[in-house]
């Protein structure tokens, strides 16, 4: 057995695979793990088949196996991926929504109670109060007036017609507390007007 043959020296053809030379290579260095000389003998023969198949292949003398070329074809493609559903809040909303601070939450309250009581006495004069108080605070946060003025008008026609049906449910009620029903409806328009100017931008 020649010792210049590469081949040769790992016990192989010269039509091995690459797996095999492999293959040889790591067995004939656990066979002489401790004989320094032969370990780099083996080791020289690797690359030496390693450097000739390198030149070869880039000559266009043989042709690299499709599984080394293109592994990814062989490789199985990965699940699609659906992302999981975010606890987020749509942005539509969240652009319509406000997290106010406790602050925020605490003034417009006091200023639309402080109406409430105003409107026992004087319910359209209440009212308007309650309307300055809802533009001022809603167009504090975004300064755009004229979004500011819709929700302030939306807010005003819902509390009015939603309290003026519960009042009329309830005027056995309100007439024992001597509390008129224009009254009670101004009540549950600042409420309304508290929720849109405290919650909404």
């Amino acid at each position: 057995m020649s010792d210049n043959n590469p081949y040769e020296k790992l016990g192989l053809d010269e039509n091995a695979t690459f797996d095999e030379v492999q293959e040889a290579r790591n067995r004939l260095l656990q066979e002489q793990a401790g004989d320094r000389k032969q370990t780099e003998s083996i080791e020289t023969a690797y690359e030496s088949i390693l450097m000739e198949r390198l030149r070869l292949r880039q000559e266009g003398k043989i042709k690299v196996p499709d599984r080394i070329r293109f592994p990814e074809r062989l490789a199985e493609p990965p699940p699609e991926f659906a992302p999981a559903p975010t606890g987020k809040t749509p942005e539509w909303l969240s652009r319509l929504v406000d997290q106010p601070s406790r602050a925020d939450i605490l003034l417009p309250a006091a200023l639309f109670a402080g109406n409430g009581l105003l409107g026992i006495a004087a319910p359209a004069l209440a009212l308007a109060l309650g309307v300055g108080c809802s533009l001022y605070f809603l167009n504090r946060k975004e300064h755009k007036f004229g979004r500011s003025l819709l929700l302030t008008l939306i807010g005003l026609v819902v509390g009015v017609v939603v309290g003026l049906q519960i009042g009329q449910l309830l005027t056995p009620q309100l007439a024992q507390i001597s509390l008129p029903l224009e009254s009670f409806a101004a009540f549950v328009t600042f409420l309304v007007l508290w929720l849109i100017s405290s919650f909404l931008r």
